[in-house]
């Protein structure tokens, strides 16, 4: 089955900097995109940023100037660092792919298990 797991979350102080992982095993047909999602407390989850399989890029407002989501087909990894961070960047991120595990199989959303992050003052 596809699996997504993330790494790289912990605990930051404000204006510090992190850079979150996530790798994609099992059989994959195709990927049209990968992303993170986070969720605070208490919230809905939401769009961090997300990139294409044409490298085409999109991110929140919140964190446009910040952070900077890339991939690396190859290793079938997709990545986000985060500059300057605030307290309000406080969640459990996930990683997403969106794709198909078959040429016949449905296109559909792929989730990791989410890692922390956390931003002190």
């Amino acid at each position: 089955q596809v699996q997504l797991v993330e790494s790289g979350g912990g605990l930051v102080q404000a204006g510090g900097s992190l850079s979150l992982s996530c790798a994609r095993s099992g059989s994959f047909f195709a990927s049209n995109a990968m992303g993170w999602y986070r969720q605070a407390p208490g919230k809905q989850r939401e769009l961090v940023a997300v990139i294409a399989s044409s490298d085409s890029t999109n991110y929140a407002d919140s964190v446009k100037g910040r952070f900077i989501i890339s991939r690396d087909n190859a290793k079938n990894t997709v990545y986000l660092q985060m500059n300057s961070l605030k307290p309000e960047d406080t969640a459990v991120y996930y990683c997403y792919s969106h794709g198909r595990g078959g040429p016949l199989a449905p296109v559909r959303d792929y989730w990791g298990q989410g890692t922390q992050v956390t931003v002190s003052s």
